[in-house]
């Protein structure tokens, strides 16, 4: 025990309030150049935690590893969380058995090819390179989010690519600190059913979980709209806590509640929405800044070149065969396989996990937490700016991907028992030029209000709808999912929804 620390003076607590609102405000001028110059967010905040760190500007002296992996497990909670309420479920269930094999079966064939290249290539042992496999092996939900919303890509594959970034955290911490504990390593058959037992109680208390906190929030007047949000994520916090302490996968529980509660069309959305948007980011700056704060730049010269030959066989080798065989079920075009073979992203989540054999103690930790460093760094580098440019070429790129999608709000109006819906119509909907009769509401349903340019005005059947427009529709309980459903079908289909197979049909 080291003594009583000191506690902070107020003057000391106004220079670390100080220095960290001027990290946030660098993160957050930072994302301006990363979506002009298509270079991922992530490297900017890893670059910011080096900056200021041992051998930068402040030489700020940080080696705390464990206090590192334990907030960089609360920022993961937070960005899974994230991920999963903006996961759509109409994509992503036509993708899940894919997603299913690729974070599993294509886990394991990754970190089997990538092990092999780590010991016979760069001479490290078998430990150690099964630790650095497994670690490389999960794709980053931080990354591949921010990625896919800038590239317009088929939502069958933005599908297979969101969730495998859920769910292959799962399997990939469980091989990491079964490779990192001290003794032999248990037999495969044992890590097998480990992985699958784990899994399995992670998604069934994430499921649960997910669906009582929206059948609760469903039914249940808060005071205040900003309450909504503030619960939402407590529930999906509260996931992770439970499926980690029933010994199951607590990521993979907290991204399918998170994922049930955003499909479940509750109150005030594009509000918890936006807040849980603003956390993800803030979790994604305090944790990449804090992996750059962690290493120690001149070290990681002399581990550059092992880095460089264990990323390009996890590139060019194991990723494509592990999407390969992965998808000979599916019998997925080649095109398509290229494309989820590049877009493989590694971001914060190899290297929080790098930090599992550093607080265990295992032998060389420092040199694998390097490799991993320098690997995310360089490869995201080529990756991500390069990914549009690929799937252009490919021609996969889809430009209506996600533009039509209506913005709506719904607001309980308890005593009234109906609902106030506020719609915001988006610059490429297909709700334009579309008369307020043709919209077809169910019975129970009617809009009352058109802000349209700043001004408000009771429209009339004839009234023509623009872009840009926000509409007030009020809907009694019974139909008020119908008519959000009819409203979604016209925002995507025009006043033919319906007709054309868009669904929402209802002879109004």
């Amino acid at each position: 025990m080291r003594g009583k620390e000191r506690p902070l003076t107020v003057h000391q607590l106004n220079e670390l309030l100080l220095i960290c609102s001027l990290v946030l405000l660098s993160a957050v001028a930072a994302v301006r150049l990363s979506s002009r110059s298509g270079l991922p967010s992530l490297l900017i905040y890893l670059g910011i935690g080096v900056a200021i760190g041992q051998d930068g500007i402040f030489n700020v002296k940080f080696d705390n590893a464990e206090l590192t992996q334990v907030i960089g497990y609360a920022a993961l909670v937070v960005i899974l969380a994230e991920g999963g309420l903006g996961t759509k479920w109409r994509e992503i269930k036509p993708a899940l058995p894919a997603a299913v094999v690729m974070s599993t079966f294509g886990v394991a064939v990754s970190v089997g090819v990538t092990a092999a290249a780590a010991h016979y290539l760069v001479g490290l042992d078998w430990r150690q390179s099964l630790i650095i496999g497994a670690v490389v092996s999960s794709t980053d939900a931080a990354a591949v989010f921010s990625v896919l919303r800038k590239v317009p890509l088929p939502s069958r594959l933005t599908g297979v690519l969101e969730a495998e970034s859920g769910f292959n955290d799962a399997p990939v911490v469980i091989l990491v600190v079964a490779f990192s504990t001290a003794g032999p390593v248990d037999a495969w058959y044992v890590l097998v059913g480990t992985i699958a037992l784990e899994l399995a109680i992670g998604a069934a208390i994430g499921l649960t979980v997910g669906w009582l906190g929206a059948y609760g929030m469903r039914r249940v007047a808060l005071p205040a709209s900003g309450l909504y949000p503030i619960a939402v994520m407590a529930i999906a916090v509260a996931a992770y806590a439970a499926g980690a302490m029933a010994h199951g996968s607590g990521f993979l529980a907290v991204y399918l509640a998170a994922m049930v509660l955003g499909n479940a069309k509750l109150p005030h959305w594009p509000a918890t929405r936006g807040f849980a948007d603003g956390l993800g980011w803030i979790a994604q700056i305090g944790m990449f800044v804090l992996l750059g704060l962690l290493v120690t730049p001149h070290e990681l010269l002399d581990d550059f070149w092992p880095a460089m030959i264990v990323g390009l066989v996890l590139t060019m080798v194991a990723r494509p065969l592990s999407v390969m065989l992965s998808m000979l079920p599916f019998r997925q075009p080649w095109r398509e396989q290229v494309l989820v073979s590049w877009a493989g992203l590694r971001g914060a989540v190899p290297i929080v996990l790098a930090t599992i054999p550093m607080v265990a103690g295992v032998e060389g930790s420092d040199q694998i937490f390097n490799i991993v460093f320098v690997l995310v760094v360089v490869y995201t580098l080529v990756q991500g700016p390069t990914l549009p440019w690929l799937a252009t070429r490919l021609q996969l790129g889809d430009s209506e991907a996600g533009a039509a999608d209506l913005g709506v709000e719904s607001a309980p109006l308890e005593r009234l028992r109906g609902h106030l819906l506020s719609v915001a119509i988006p610059e490429k909907s297909r709700m334009h030029g579309v008369e307020v009769a043709e919209l077809r509401l169910p019975h129970g349903a009617a809009v009352t209000l058109v802000v349209r340019d700043g001004t408000s005005f009771v429209p009339l059947p004839t009234t023509v709808l623009r872009r840009g427009d926000e509409l007030l529709v009020v809907a009694t309980d019974p139909v008020r999912d119908a008519a959000e459903q009819r409203l979604r079908a016209v925002g995507q289909g025009g006043k033919l929804a319906g007709w054309l197979g868009t669904g929402g049909e209802h002879s109004g």
